[in-house]
């Protein structure tokens, strides 16, 4: 049979008092954390490996969702989201990577988050992250994009079974 251990009080460290406990959590509907705090994690991977290796491959010199993505839903509106993608690219030109909030890009129009000049003639990682104010409390999707700026292939997500990563973090406003 379990046992149950009930304390709803503790002694002073100078055992001149006690100091009566209460359940904080008991009946709360809006618990708050401070400024800072971490209220959420949500992570999506995909290594693709049906594609041939890889996530993407575009000669688009526009935008093009690369294949991962994760959704998360804010509990407040002045939440803030930091998000992490781990991945690589292999490109036979220059070529640009950023992330979309839902249809907003929200790296440069023309060179994202990060821009890779020339040729790279083999996998090479790549991490994107950035802080983002959504100031909604509805479901948000975020996506990992690429475009080739040089009309040559652009690979994106790694070499057969590499494992690619996004990660979203609610941080409270």
């Amino acid at each position: 049979m379990a046992s149950k251990i009930k304390v709803d009080q503790i002694q002073t460290a100078d055992g001149s008092g006690t100091i009566a406990l209460q359940n904080q959590l008991s009946g709360m509907t809006n618990a708050s954390m401070p400024t800072g705090s971490v209220l959420q994690v949500v992570g999506a991977t995909r290594t693709n490996t049906e594609n041939g290796g890889f996530l993407l491959n575009t000669t688009s010199n526009s935008y093009v969702n690369a294949g991962l993505s994760v959704a998360i839903t804010p509990s407040s509106t002045s939440s803030k989201i930091m998000i992490f993608v781990n991945t690589s690219t292999y490109r036979g030109g220059s070529a640009s990577l950023t992330i979309y909030r839902g249809s907003t890009n929200l790296g440069g129009s023309t060179h994202g988050m990060i821009r890779m000049t020339g040729a790279q003639a083999y996998w090479m990682p790549v991490g994107l992250s950035h802080l983002d104010s959504p100031s909604t409390t509805s479901a948000t999707t975020y996506y990992l994009f690429a475009r080739s700026e040089s009309g040559t292939n652009t690979y994106v997500g790694g070499d057969a079974d590499q494992q690619n990563s996004i990660t979203v973090m609610e941080i409270a406003g």
